[in-house]
């Protein structure tokens, strides 16, 4: 294509020079995309769960990261359902979530090379101080049956999060599925949204208790069944395969998950949100 190009331009002086100027911009333009990758090696794209960012816990993260790393953070926030699909598409590099199930499926499918855990806290399910359905006290799952007899509103973040699929486990164990009825709510969104619909709907809703606790002088919501040793909330660094997709920066995921797991970033996040909330929002895993 190019050399019948370059034919057509001999037949002028003008055609000539029209004919060099685009062989060039091509020449140029292959040059860029072949360099392109080795400039994109300086970003790291991490797809992660809304409530880390809500927390302000991952920003604090990365800023310390970014100071002591030739590499920029490309930030997804979206829920874990959503980061392992773009990890299983090779658009995004490492991931940080906390679907258990989920995480284990997505490395025996071979999309990730390593898995680690990084931290923990609990569910809690919160709702209207009035508590209509009368669920103070109540383990969650016990919790859950009372609304659905009550029919009181509850609302589900309904986008496949972590907390979703939490969700939908808690009502399988009460034996009902409540997702046609009218009092069953789905926000489709992120967890801070949901809290504030939840708030001025007068619902109840599933919430990690670090989101809760930096939103909750926001909020007419209490906290009202907590404490389930089954309600875990445990969040994982993976890093996605390098043999399935070649373009990802492998050694900029792996540097950030070591960075995770130190020592050091472990007693930051066991400290962070102790002076502004009475308590850490996180734990290391070894200390649910």
């Amino acid at each position: 294509m190019l050399l019948h190009l370059g034919l057509r331009a001999c037949r002028s002086g003008c055609r000539l020079l029209v004919g060099c100027w685009l062989l060039t911009s091509l020449l140029s333009a292959c040059s860029i995309a072949l360099l392109s990758p080795v400039h994109a090696q300086h970003t790291l794209i991490l797809a992660t769960t809304t409530s880390l960012q809500d927390t302000g816990l991952l920003d604090a993260l990365i800023s310390q990261f970014e100071q002591h790393n030739n590499l920029t953070i490309k930030t997804l926030a979206v829920g874990s359902g959503q980061a392992l699909q773009l990890g299983k598409q090779g658009e995004a590099d490492v991931l940080l979530t906390h679907d258990p199930e989920a995480e284990i499926a997505f490395m025996q499918e071979g999309y990730g090379a390593e898995r680690l855990p990084v931290m923990a806290n609990q569910f809690v399910l919160v709702g209207p101080a009035h508590d209509p359905a009368q669920v103070a006290g109540n383990s969650i799952p016990a919790a859950f049956g009372k609304i659905a007899q009550s029919q009181s509103l509850f609302l589900s973040r309904g986008d496949q999060s972590g907390t979703h699929k939490i969700e939908q486990e808690l009502w399988s164990r009460a034996g009902l599925q409540p997702y046609r009825e009218r009092w069953y709510l789905e926000s489709g969104q992120g967890m801070a949204a949901t809290l504030f619909i939840a708030s001025e709907k007068g619902a109840y809703t599933l919430v990690d208790r670090a989101t809760f606790l930096v939103m909750r002088r926001r909020l007419d919501l209490i906290p009202l069944a907590e404490g389930d040793p089954d309600l875990l909330n445990v969040y994982h660094v993976l890093t996605v395969n390098p043999k399935r997709f070649p373009q990802v920066n492998a050694e900029g995921a792996r540097a950030f998950a070591q960075f995770l797991t130190s020592p050091q970033t472990q007693n930051f996040i066991r400290q962070f949100g102790q002076a502004d909330y009475g308590e850490p929002l996180y734990l290391p895993v070894e200390e649910p």
